[in-house]
């Protein structure tokens, strides 16, 4: 009976819940809303990439806990130290407009938004992809150069600060326009998220790679150096010989036609079965026109 007695008390303790003030509460809500905000704000950066790595490293690390792997952890001991160093000089830009968001009076605004609207994240629809296979192909026709980035996972907002903000439906009329020779607008690329071109006239960074043929230019350097430190895909038109190349992954794809170009777009695209059910029942996905 003393024994049973014991083994009710014992379970009572590990059911004993303390007790919870307001000011509890309230400190839970806070620290809640503070992590939710960084960690909605790493989302758009390229830190992102490095929180995802770091969280290998820590299923790594917890794989040599759990079976005693003792070099393993030595390692990660004696590294993690200078691994914090290193990623504060890393992403010394992210940290200091992080700080200067801080100062700004609309803090709470960009803080705390109500947006009604679809996801974000949308892939650009069918219409989308043929006004940048038709736009391509005819500036190819008159070769006349371009470099054309569509965003994909990792966001592109700092190469958009560099160019002049557009915010505009793609459209064919739109991208020939911009690239054509003594306008405003011709000289850099065009930055295109979802169904829209969200920035022109943008700087990307040039690649290193040492190994790419003497004969690309600019354009296309810039286009492979974008595909290098982002998973985003690059249209380069070549302005020379009206050649159209795309760059991914760091990667430099020469000379391709519309079929193949298309191809690469709707891959890009990403479309799921649940997308096309919304749309035959909401009739057309957000910024996209209506096309007779």
């Amino acid at each position: 009976m003393q024994s049973i007695k014991n083994l009710v008390n014992d379970y009572m303790v590990w059911l004993y819940i303390p007790k919870i003030h307001p000011t509890d509460i309230l400190e839970i809500c806070i620290l809640a809303f503070l992590i939710y905000q960084i960690v909605k704000w790493v989302k758009t950066t390229r830190a992102w990439s490095l929180v995802k790595g770091l969280v290998v490293v820590m299923i790594f690390w917890f794989a040599a806990v759990l079976f005693d792997l003792n070099v393993i952890i030595w390692l990660i001991k004696n590294t993690i130290n200078v691994g914090i160093i290193a990623i504060v000089i890393i992403f010394q830009p992210e940290f200091r407009k992080a700080l200067e968001q801080l100062g700004q009076k609309n803090i709470m605004k960009s803080l705390i938004t109500f947006d009604d609207s679809r996801d974000r994240n949308e892939k650009f629809s069918d219409h989308t992809l043929n006004q940048i296979v038709r736009a391509t192909f005819e500036l190819a026709r008159v070769k006349t150069g371009a470099l054309i980035v569509l965003e994909e996972n990792t966001p592109l907002t700092d190469f958009e600060r560099t160019g002049i903000y557009i915010d505009s439906l793609v459209s064919s009329e739109l991208l020939i326009n911009i690239f054509e020779h003594n306008t405003p607008l011709h000289d850099g690329a065009v930055i295109i998220k979802g169904n829209r071109i969200t920035a022109a006239t943008c700087y990307l960074p040039l690649s290193d790679n040492m190994q790419l043929s003497k004969d690309l230019g600019t354009r296309h350097r810039a286009g492979i150096g974008i595909s290098e430190v982002t998973d985003s895909l690059t249209i380069v038109v070549s302005e020379e010989t009206g050649k159209v190349s795309i760059a991914k992954g760091g990667k430099l794809i020469r000379n391709v036609d519309g079929d193949y170009l298309r191809t690469k777009l709707i891959s890009a695209q990403k479309k799921t079965v649940e997308a096309k059910k919304l749309r035959l029942w909401k009739g057309r996905i957000k910024n996209e026109r209506e096309v007779d």
